[in-house]
């Protein structure tokens, strides 16, 4: 059996009450009516500004580096042109789709965490901001297209940043089993920093349906030369 490379696949959002981000703590998830054209990964580094005595000029001091950020636009339509299932309204779509990522979780005494998933792209962080713009009307107002503006900051619990900042050399071969809710764009992303190794691990490795892992599998990654 090959692996599917002509699937289509959209963007999946799936929200977890807990950091761990397991399939225990899932409590919801949500996939795009249609791709969007572009996402945007923002990378910060912080400084620090001061003026040194007697000087004119400002010296930058490292401060932090910022929590990666994604931003990405999602559209909603009722017309029936994307899904062949016109719907009066897109009010219950969008409605469905904010209380997915603003819900509050009463038990964690705060908002849900969240993966963002497409292709070889897996973004886990919490939601900062969400602004919809309603871009289609029916002659009685009610809106039928919409368009979300999505913004998420990356988080990872304590385990799993401990874990990431082990000093493993991407230059031997290690080996990591499945857990439950592991996903091989995240596994690449701990091991290289990188998830675009996705596909090369999933080869070496035979896996036939690296969309779904099952826990206990044992994953070997390669030297980033072989991989």
């Amino acid at each position: 059996m090959s692996i599917d490379q002509g699937k289509l696949e959209k963007v999946k959002i799936i929200a977890y009450s807990k950091p761990e981000m397991d399939d225990a703590s899932k409590t919801g998830d949500f996939t795009a009516f249609i791709n969007p054209e572009s996402y945007q990964l923002n990378y910060k580094i912080e400084y620090n500004e001061g003026q040194g005595q007697g000087t004119s000029g400002k010296q930058q001091k490292f401060k932090a580096i910022a929590p990666d950020e994604l931003a990405l636009d999602l559209l909603f339509d009722s017309t029936g042109i994307i899904d062949d299932q016109p719907r009066d309204d897109i009010w219950d779509d969008v409605k469905a789709f904010k209380q997915l990522l603003t819900a509050y979780e009463g038990d964690a005494h705060e908002p849900r965490h969240f993966r963002v998933i497409w292709g070889p792209m897996l973004f886990a962080g919490r939601l900062t901001s969400l602004n919809v713009t309603f871009k289609l009307f029916r002659p009685d107002g009610r809106p039928i297209r919409a368009l979300c503006k999505v913004t998420f900051k990356s988080s990872i619990d304590d385990k799993k940043r401990v874990a990431k900042e082990d000093p493993l050399s991407p230059d031997l071969t290690h080996v990591r089993t499945v857990q439950s809710g592991d996903h091989i764009s995240l596994k690449c992303y701990q091991q290289y920093e990188d998830p675009k190794y996705y596909f090369d691990i999933a080869r070496a490795n035979n896996l036939t349906n690296f969309r779904k892992l099952t826990p206990g599998t044992v994953i070997k990654f390669l030297p980033l030369s072989d991989a």
